[in-house]
């Protein structure tokens, strides 16, 4: 199997979610401690990769406005807009130039700034195409986190078949790629803003 690095990468930060817990607003563009949540997420992507693109379906003109290529989910294959994290993937992978693809959501602010080392290693120890994040807490209690991962743009077509047929379980794709966990200690670090209640216990948080 071929070594991986940073110069084989896409960034892709999951922006093109509806938030129906927030609302309907474009979480994305949230502020936290005075930045939107989508460029605490490119702060820290960023470095990590070669090149980096934004999924989002509207304020499109405002994403642009990062510096990086905006991709929407219509772009990928016609009738598969608005499929959920999976159609965003799919429309990365077909506008990736890299041979992988690491994903983000833009609710995740402080992402490990590690992700994908870790996420490479775990990859390529089970020789797999897919490798995604999980956290486990002092008390054993494991949380995946299957949207941020690292996986081999070769999927798109399998990906696209799995949208059309009906599927829409990140989980479920992932298993029929025998998927590879890497674990992460610190589960603070994939604290997900779903409410605004979790934006503002974060931004309550010392600093």
């Amino acid at each position: 199997m071929m070594q991986i690095t940073a110069r084989d990468l896409t960034g892709l930060v999951l922006a093109g979610g509806q938030a129906s817990r927030m609302g309907g607003v474009d979480k994305g563009l949230q502020t936290l401690a005075g930045r939107t949540l989508a460029q605490h997420v490119i702060e820290r992507l960023r470095p990590q990769v070669a090149t980096l693109l934004i999924s989002a379906n509207r304020n499109l003109d405002l994403y642009r406005a990062y510096g990086h290529p905006v991709v929407s989910d219509a772009n990928a294959d016609a009738g598969l807009e608005r499929l959920g994290p999976l159609a965003g993937i799919l429309a990365g992978m077909r506008a990736a130039r890299t041979s992988h693809l690491l994903c983000v959501p833009c609710d995740v602010p402080l992402i490990p700034t590690a992700l994908a080392a870790a996420l490479i290693a775990a990859l390529m120890d089970k020789h797999s195409s897919i490798a995604y994040a999980v956290t486990e807490a002092p008390d054993g209690r494991r949380q995946r986190h299957p949207a941020c991962a690292v996986l081999a743009c070769s999927l798109a077509d399998d990906l696209q078949v799995y949208l059309v047929s009906g599927g829409r379980k990140v989980g479920t794709w992932y298993a029929h790629h025998n998927a590879a966990e890497a674990t992460f200690p610190d589960e603070h670090a994939f604290y997900n803003i779903n409410s605004r209640q979790d934006l503002d216990s974060l931004a309550s948080e010392p600093r």
